[in-house]
């Protein structure tokens, strides 16, 4: 079997630098799928005037994003300065969502410093015209082992509306069948269990996500190179519970094009940035590679395998670097 692994491109500048080569898009360019008509934009998501030069007068259902709360984990920048970024990006969101919309946004906490920048962005979101709705918790079935602190393994999803917008509560029931005793409750003098009165055999989702696996390598979702990879599983949740097929879906870090896909298989439309060049390209490969072999993601390759076959220097760094044969 062939194992051609990408490390973390985010953590490799001359790694990064010289997969640039291979990007169709540069900055400020924009992408359109000739056959569904989704975008994919090389654009900063603070900058609402390239945002609405992408969209025209087409306005989302749906705003579903993952920004790079990490660099705060990783003291790469101050949490107020990350809220202050986000403000920007959270009101250009609102530009381009309809009156009946929902916002979902993935951010991490920080339990070794004060659990930043969770409530500092909670607190900015106050602020804003968005109704807070949820908050949504998805257990990681891995974690980081510690033998002095409980294992982390949670995500956090926050969930936020303007107006009323669309939530499909057939969409709502999971693939885990209800075995769960307890909760009991009497009902015209019988007590009854909680597992007796629903009227699915599976159990229906809440605020905490146990049912959905994280990625890593063995699945076929995975995107080597990429870091802290959504399951398509949950982006898929989210968008079949708020929004409608047809409807547009946008996404403004768009990383490694989980929601594209996602998007994809629902009949969605999706509009998606992202700032770096090589997250758009990654994005687009994984949407033609899905259309073209049936793929989720590249379980024991990766997006750039035929280029790295080809290219020397590239093969040399890799090997001398991380000594990794292609």
């Amino acid at each position: 079997m062939k194992n051609y692994p990408l490390p973390r491109i985010d953590k490799d500048k001359k790694l990064h630098d010289i997969l640039l080569k291979y990007c169709r898009l540069g900055k400020g360019d924009i992408w359109i799928d000739k056959k569904n008509k989704h975008k994919v934009g090389c654009l900063d998501s603070s900058d609402l005037k390239d945002l609405k030069d992408m969209f025209g007068r087409k306005r989302a259902t749906l705003a579903l994003h993952d920004p790079p709360y990490n660099m705060v984990a990783f003291q790469e920048t101050e949490a107020d300065e990350f809220v202050e970024w986000s403000k920007i990006w959270i009101e250009n969101s609102k530009e381009l969502l309809k009156k009946d919309s929902s916002l979902y946004i993935w951010l991490g906490a920080d339990q070794k410093n004060h659990f930043q920048p969770f409530a500092e962005f909670i607190l900015m979101m106050k602020g804003t015209d968005f109704n807070s709705r949820s908050f949504i918790t998805m257990r990681n079935q891995r974690g980081y082992g510690t033998q002095k602190n409980w294992m982390s393994i949670r995500q956090e999803l926050l969930y936020y509306t303007l107006g009323n917008p669309e939530f499909n509560i057939k969409s709502v029931y999971t693939d885990i069948p209800k075995v769960v005793k307890g909760y009991f409750k009497e009902i015209a003098g019988v007590k009854t269990e909680n597992i007796e009165r629903s009227k699915s055999e599976y159990i229906r989702s809440g605020n905490v996500w146990i049912d959905i696996q994280q990625v890593f390598y063995l699945l076929d979702e995975n995107v080597n190179g990429c870091f802290a990879q959504k399951p398509l599983k949950a982006i898929e949740r989210v968008i079949d519970v708020s929004s409608r097929k047809g409807d547009l879906v946008i996404d403004f870090f768009s990383h490694s094009g989980t929601t594209l896909i996602a998007s994809e298989i629902l009949e969605r439309q999706c509009y998606t940035v992202d700032i770096d060049p090589i997250y758009c390209e990654i994005s687009i490969r994984r949407l033609e590679n899905y259309r073209k072999n049936g793929k989720l993601g590249w379980q024991n390759s990766n997006p750039f395998e035929e280029e790295i076959k080809s290219d020397k220097e590239l093969q040399n760094y890799l090997k001398e670097k991380y000594s990794l044969e292609y």
